[in-house]
């Protein structure tokens, strides 16, 4: 089978691509403009496809006749399917945008596939990528597959041109065709790969700042609003692929959606469970503009001057909760989207729409790692920039979010961790928002691997200013309940001490040699607080505690500084094993972060929080007080699942009231 593609560099289009590749003796054929050259050359590259399989076309949409002449008189005859996935997806498009991209793009491509039927009867068909859009913006009720036009609004730019660009398709297009129309097209349901801002995503950061600082435990009152049909770019390319290549389907429509779409208000709810944050006690219908004003009177003011007032409204709603305007009226939408047909033509595959509900927790951990990039502080800039800092653990947690201050400050960036895949996906990250970064996979509790690294990274880079020893193993579970697992004492020493001491002398040489550099422990709370449960975590962090502090005074002299982070208890996938931190106040990762920035910068001796200082101070004045504290959270909170050997993962168990009360007196501790 032999293929075209116009928009195969775009994100749906790149998931199309791949799956036509994996089909046997498939040649894809793709529309590129000279300067998205590089673009495609990274698609080639990730699929690893040969040049005689993957085959650039070089041209654009918006030229009539899409390509050269001789070109295009190559592939008469000669395709088999044509993909129309080019389009411009903006909220905020303009009409002269729309119309040059989505509507005469479209009639060049139709025309194109006419003239590539040849005088033996080969004829391909042509699969235009529409959208639900084409309902309207004010659509209610049920939108089946066989409508069209219906009378319904498409005033705004986006709207109107996906439903003149299938009108063209429908009208125009004397080859056989089928239409595919996405719903809101969220990231892939097996990865959470996403490559913009778009839909559900305009609510994360507000989800996400809900979430650190809204206590689990304490229940929310949301919104019911209006329907939002999504669908992973994933299924949305499985089922064009599946559907394409299915016979007998030809002038027909598909919704590609999930079939019972969720409202505003279930969407939040389920991505606030996605994000570890609270959950809903109970969600309001919204009201809507023509609750107040009637229909036909808002429309009559649709152009108007008295319309100002709702503009601005509008405009503070939107700054309010994140959501463009253009994009609002997804609050309220009352459509819903048939996929009777998609349903049929997929019956005998494995592929359907998954719900929301089974790979939100994707999405969300996509978009905290690769997409939710900070802004720079001028203060840090002025300090980091181009110093070379070497961090661990930066594939998850604390190391990672560390990571990308540290880049978005001007710093040369070292991550280390044992997972190459995460690493080369940080970097890539920290690459596209203009930070530098570089990656190398090591194994910390080996020895000799660490040796290796650090030849590596000083041949590379050609020394460390910063080194940041972030990586740590936590382990909580009672010393009765350890008697019989030594091992664990053992590998949270190797990882959480030797590891560091071994990077640490290292690269010291080098350091005392420049006459400056700059060391970076994180260590707990716990070795102030020493928290039950925790003797073989808090043992190994306070060695390494211990270790710096000797070293400081040996190395100060030489211009070489040593700060101690005791960092208290951050919700990380760390501790997302213990159910019952669901429902403690913990540190938010970025805040974490942030302390690590602000110990690079400061360079202070030793860094706390005040529950750190007074744990301390109460340790060191009233032992038997901190003893008891302690106890009554050793009671209170019980062993975790993973502790008592369980393999089931542990159902959540809400605390008492006098726990979530000791929790809270005790916050960020471990408990």
């Amino acid at each position: 089978m032999n293929y075209f593609v116009t928009g195969a560099t775009g994100f749906i289009g790149r998931f199309v691509v791949q799956r036509l590749l994996k089909r046997r003796g498939a040649k894809v054929y793709v529309l590129v403009r000279p300067g998205s050259k590089s673009k495609f050359e990274a698609i080639r590259r990730a699929y690893g496809a040969s040049e005689d399989r993957l085959i650039p076309v070089w041209g654009d949409v918006t030229d009539p006749g899409l390509t050269d002449d001789k070109t295009a008189a190559s592939l008469k005859g000669e395709i088999d399917h044509v993909f129309h996935l080019a389009a411009v997806y903006d909220m905020n498009m303009d009409d002269e945008t729309g119309n040059r991209i989505n509507n005469e793009g479209t009639r060049n491509v139709v025309q194109f596939c006419n003239a590539l039927a040849d005088d033996k009867g080969h004829t391909p068909i042509l699969h235009h990528a529409s959208s639900i859009a084409v309902a309207g913006d004010d659509f209610e009720g049920n939108f089946t597959e066989d409508m069209f036009d219906e009378g319904q609004s498409t005033s705004h730019p986006y709207y109107r041109t996906k439903f003149e660009s299938e009108r063209i398709v429908r009208e125009e297009s004397t080859v056989p065709w089928r239409v595919y129309r996405p719903g809101m097209v969220v990231g892939a349901s097996e990865t959470g790969e996403m490559d913009k801002i778009d839909g559900p995503y305009y609510l994360f950061p507000i989800i996400k700042r809900i979430r650190d600082s809204v206590p689990k435990w304490l229940p929310l009152l949301g919104v019911e609003g209006g329907l939002m049909p999504l669908a992973p770019v994933d299924f949305v390319a499985d089922a064009m692929v599946a559907i394409a290549h299915k016979k007998g389907l030809d002038g027909k429509a598909f919704h590609l959606v999930q079939t019972s779409h969720d409202t505003v208000g279930r969407v939040t709810e389920i991505f606030f469970d996605a994000a570890y944050g609270p959950g809903f006690a109970r969600k309001f219908e919204l009201p809507e503009l023509p609750d107040i004003v009637p229909r036909n009177v808002a429309k009559g003011l649709a152009n108007s001057p008295a319309t100002m007032p709702i503009d601005s409204a509008m405009r503070q709603m939107s700054r309010a909760i994140g959501l463009p305007v253009s994009a609002l009226g997804y609050l309220t939408n009352k459509a819903m989207f048939d996929d009777s047909n998609t349903r049929a033509a997929l019956k005998d595959t494995d592929i359907k729409c998954p719900e929301l509900k089974d790979y939100a927790r994707k999405l969300w951990e996509y978009w905290e790692t690769y997409m939710d990039f900070p802004e720079p502080n001028r203060r840090a800039q002025k300090s980091l920039r181009n110093k070379i800092v070497l961090i661990t653990g930066a594939s998850s947690g604390i190391g990672l979010t560390s990571a990308k201050y540290l880049a978005a400050n001007g710093a040369r960036v070292v991550m280390v961790a044992r997972g190459e895949e995460m690493l080369k996906l940080v970097a890539t990250s920290i690459r596209a928002n203009g930070g530098e970064a570089h990656y190398y996979p090591c194994d910390l509790t080996n020895l000799e691997a660490i040796d290796e690294l650090v030849e590596k990274v000083v041949n590379d880079m050609g020394h460390v200013d910063v080194l940041i020893n972030n990586a740590g193993r936590s382990i909580r579970r009672a010393v009765m309940e350890s008697l019989e697992r030594f091992h664990d004492y053992e590998r949270t020493m190797q990882l959480n001490y030797f590891s560091c001491v071994r990077l640490i002398t290292k690269l010291l040489p080098s350091m005392v040699q420049r006459k400056s550099g700059h060391i970076v422990n994180i260590s707990s709370i716990g070795c102030l607080a020493n928290s039950p449960r925790f003797a073989a975590y808090v043992a190994s962090k306070s060695a390494l505690d211990a270790f710096s502090r000797c070293l400081s005074a040996e190395v100060k002299h030489n211009n070489v500084s040593v700060t101690t982070i005791y960092m208290p208890l951050v919700r990380t996938p760390m501790i997302a094993p213990t159910k019952i931190y669901d429902y403690a106040p913990v540190l938010s990762v970025d805040d974490a972060a942030l302390m690590v920035l602000k110990a690079v910068v400061e360079k202070p001796k030793r860094m706390k929080t005040p529950l750190g200082q007074m744990a301390e101070l109460n340790y060191a004045l009233w032992p038997k007080i901190n003893d008891y504290l302690l106890s009554k959270s050793y009671q209170l909170f019980p062993t975790s699942a993973a502790a008592k050997g369980q393999k089931t993962p542990e159902k959540t168990q809400r605390p008492s009231a006098q726990g979530i009360a000791l929790a809270q007196i005790l916050r960020g501790a471990h408990l």
